[in-house]
Order: C-alpha cells, then structure tokens, then sequence
C-alpha cells in the first residue's frame, strides 16, 4: 500500500502539484489516500532517502551550486577532530547544499521538514568507528557524479549513504535499549 502512496507522491511532488510550505501533514495525506498514517510516513520517509535531489541536482546543478558542494566537502575534511555536535551540523549543511542544487523548491522544503526529525538525534552516527572519513568519501563522490551529470549513479550513492547512515542509527539505538 505504501508504494502506491508513495508512488503518487512523488508524481505530484514532481509535477509541481504542492508548493513550498504546503502543509504535507501525514494525516491529511492519509485521509487524501484512504490510508492510515503509516504508509503515508514510510512512504515521506522513502522520499527523503531515495535521493531524488541528488538525482535533480545532477541534471540542473550550476557551477556556483559546484563550487558549493566542493567547498563544504574540503572544509570538512580540513576539521581537526571535530566534535559531534560540529559534524552533524556540517553533515546537514552539505545535505540542504544538494538539495539546493537541484533547484526544485518543493523538494527542499519537504527534504527539509523531514530531516528535522533526524536534526534532533541525541549523538550523530557521524561520531561512530571511521563513519566520519567514509561519509567524507561518499560526499565527494556523490559530488564527483553530480559534477559529471550521471543522475542515476549520484541517486545511486546518495541512497547508499542514507542507508548506511539509517542502519548505524539503528545499530546505535539498539545498543542504547540493552
């Protein structure tokens, strides 16, 4: 049930059917789907990690929206052991720079009230064993495909970063609960 809600969200969401701050509250999407809450969250939540602007980004990024990404990328790597707090916040500021680049106000607003949820973490994933020089990596890669416009190789990545982050934030929890 949720693929289809999820599938006609993003038509709409592609075809300009909402405009930025458009209320996308899960329980009037519910009631617009004949659904309950749920799949209308998983389906917000598959949004937010199939990477959709990386996607975007890559097809209509400019060379400032480049020199952007590029920049916060080497900024990052030129941080001295930086605490958790600094991490998460520059992670999220290299994230709200992709989702710039793809130039799709809709978008980045509902990228944008989604990650809110995920700003308030108490620890960062970013923190974790070697996760902050790999994330690192991934960045530039990422970047490195939007820069050559290969939108399904930088969506491809984008995914696997988000995924990799979603299961060491389980992993984290987890081990909270024992």
């Amino acid at each position: 049930m949720h693929g289809a809600v999820h599938a006609q969200l993003k038509d709409d969401l592609l075809q300009g059917a909402f405009q930025p701050g458009d209320a996308l509250r899960e329980v009037a999407l519910a009631e617009r789907f004949g659904v309950s809450r749920t799949p209308v969250r998983e389906a917000l939540t598959r949004l937010l990690h199939e990477g959709q602007a990386a996607q975007e980004a890559a097809s209509v990024r400019t060379e400032v929206d480049l020199m952007r990404l590029q920049a916060l990328v080497d900024l990052d790597r030129a941080l001295a052991e930086p605490d958790d707090a600094t991490r998460l916040a520059t992670n999220i500021e290299f994230h709200r720079a992709l989702w710039r680049a793809a130039h799709n106000p809709v978008l980045e607003d509902l990228l944008e009230r989604l990650a809110t949820h995920q700003i308030h973490a108490p620890s960062s994933t970013l923190s974790v064993g070697s996760r902050w020089t790999e994330s690192l990596d991934e960045h530039q890669r990422i970047v490195d495909h939007v820069r050559e416009r290969d939108s399904a190789k930088a969506s491809e990545l984008i995914q696997k970063h988000m995924s990799t982050a979603k299961a060491l934030r389980l992993k984290m929890f987890a081990s909270l609960m024992h």
